[in-house]
């Protein structure tokens, strides 16, 4: 009988990672937003294992493909997680057809690699907004399963009583949608309008204004003050700045474990992906 052939050295295999279309694997990467992926593959700057790609279908794993752009290979970025405490005026978005300005802004002249916000607050409204590379990592705070809280303070155009208050949270139906907050309380009050601190544990889209306006309620001033126990602090606005490795340890930590997620009808590891993320 022969003895066995010797073999040479085993090359350890990468691990597979989710195979997602190759806008979505440029994203992940951090190199650049999905919609500026689609339009650098139309254009013929991105080749895919050596070969140019213009089908923005076309999917990948991208822990394994070599992905290149104008001939550069493509790599994962460090991982970045920002707050941002956004004015009023801005929208959240990278690329505005109106031209209008973005929060983006905010982050010109920053040594950064592409990052997206985690969730949305719209033009009018301000405050604590997160901003990250880590797609996995924003979807999980997104993820209705988590029941991360996020607390506003909003400024209205009138002084409530008790009763306002119970309906916020005892809930309303609004365009056929039930929404509700997790708590309401009455933060100050003049004699005309009066500061609310909201809490919601879901992020239905512009859930607060439209509570209130089945009320018969303005909001004058929306404010984002904390998601989870991450506070927005003394951050003068429009200033951006990483999170702590404390922070970032808190907002992991508000991702419920496997069993429960599971329990509640969420995914497990991420794989299943939220809706479109609301704002307020």
């Amino acid at each position: 009988m022969k003895p066995p052939r010797p073999r040479g050295p085993v090359r350890p295999r990468r691990a597979a990672g989710a195979v997602v279309s190759l806008p979505r694997a440029l994203s992940k990467l951090g190199f650049c937003s999905r919609t500026q992926a689609e339009a650098l593959i139309a254009e013929g700057r991105v080749a895919l294992d050596g070969r140019t790609v213009r089908d923005a279908t076309v999917r990948v794993d991208p822990c394994r493909a070599r992905i290149t752009v104008d001939g550069k290979r493509v790599v994962a970025a460090r991982k970045v997680y920002l707050m941002l405490n956004k004015p009023r005026g801005l929208v959240t978005t990278r690329d505005d057809p109106q031209e209008r300005a973005t929060v983006y802004d905010c982050l010109q002249g920053l040594d950064l690699p592409f990052v997206a916000p985690v969730g949305r607050l719209d033009k009018a409204s301000e405050g604590l907004l997160l901003l990250t590379n880590d797609t996995r990592w924003a979807q999980r705070l997104l993820d209705p399963a988590s029941g991360v809280e996020k607390t506003y303070h909003v400024q209205i155009d009138s002084v409530p009583d008790e009763a306002v208050l119970t309906r916020l949270t005892a809930g309303l139906v609004v365009d056929g949608e039930r929404l509700s907050a997790r708590s309401a309380t009455v933060l100050r009050a003049g004699r005309r309008n009066a500061w609310l601190a909201i809490v919601l544990d879901e992020g239905r889209n512009r859930q607060i204004r439209r509570m209130l306006g089945a009320l018969g309620i303005e909001v004058l001033r929306l404010v984002r003050v904390a998601i989870g126990g991450l506070l927005l602090g003394d951050l003068p606005k429009g200033a951006v700045r990483p999170l702590t490795a404390a922070e970032k340890a808190h907002l992991d930590r508000l991702w419920p474990a496997p069993s429960v997620r599971r329990a509640a009808g969420g995914g497990t590891g991420g794989q299943n992906r939220p809706g479109r993320p609301a704002s307020q």
